[in-house]
């Protein structure tokens, strides 16, 4: 059984992981982390506002909460000797470098998306750059929930490195184009966020070429898909050793 404390307990997608752990046989929530403790009572398990407040024995912590919960969480686990899943979306560079930094103590779980279905985009769109090289322009185009507050999407940015490692980092990206006032150059990944409504989570990558068009996309129709992928991600990260892990890790071990 893999006790799990879940950082980010009382947001959206902490109710999604309680409803979808409270299903399972082989985990279980036993803390909460939140600033917030106006919802207690309904979690089944005890919040606390900081991770040094936690008084339960856990396997692995779990974070969709926020960047700014980041610093207190890296170095709980780095003291505890915790496994970490990073599943927050919008760090910055200095952030994901903290990240990266604190794998060389604890293991930590980190992609820019927990969904299966978006990293087998990821490795279908570096196929096609395989394929199509120079010869296409290539556009992202990602749409989100008015609520979402970084744009582009972390998804985004992590399908566009990845296509940008097929060409040895010499794109450059392009956010939008409303005042880029000449013609588009060869060594451009526009990059496009859509916000609205209560869209999950939409991502198309369009490459376009003289006279065709090809098109790959993943469409989101609700938070489960994130939450069962962090939670698989909770259960192989126990086992594993100090390190940076990805969904690839994760899919080559099931």
């Amino acid at each position: 059984m893999t006790r799990i404390a879940l950082s980010g307990a009382l947001g959206k997608m902490g109710r999604v992981i309680t409803e979808l752990v409270n299903q399972r046989g082989d985990c279980r929530i036993v803390s909460g982390i939140d600033v917030s403790d106006s919802a207690e009572k309904t979690t089944g398990f005890p919040i606390y506002r900081k991770p040094f407040d936690l008084k339960e024995d856990v396997d692995v912590i779990i974070d969709f909460s926020h960047p700014s919960a980041l610093p207190d969480l890296l170095t709980y686990c780095k003291t505890k000797n915790l496994p970490l899943v990073a599943a927050t979306t919008g760090y910055n560079k200095d952030e994901v470098s903290n990240i990266k930094g604190a794998s060389t103590q604890i293991p930590v779980f980190f992609t820019g998306n927990m969904s299966l279905g978006i990293n087998l985009l990821q490795d279908l769109a570096r196929r096609a750059v395989r394929v199509l090289g120079e010869q296409f322009d290539i556009e992202i185009i990602e749409k989100h929930h008015n609520l979402k507050k970084d744009a582009p999407s972390g998804t985004s940015h992590m399908l566009a490195e990845s296509i940008n490692d097929e060409f040895k980092d010499k794109r450059q990206y392009i956010y939008d184009r409303h005042n880029v006032l000449k013609s588009r150059s060869k060594n451009e990944i526009g990059m496009h966020a859509v916000r609205g409504g209560t869209i999950v989570g939409e991502h198309e990558i369009i490459f376009a070429g003289h006279d065709e068009v090809i098109t790959i996309s993943h469409s989101a129709l609700s938070k489960e898909v994130f939450a069962v992928g962090a939670i698989n991600a909770a259960l192989f990260l126990k086992s594993c050793h100090k390190g940076l892990y990805d969904m690839s890790d994760l899919l080559k071990s099931l």
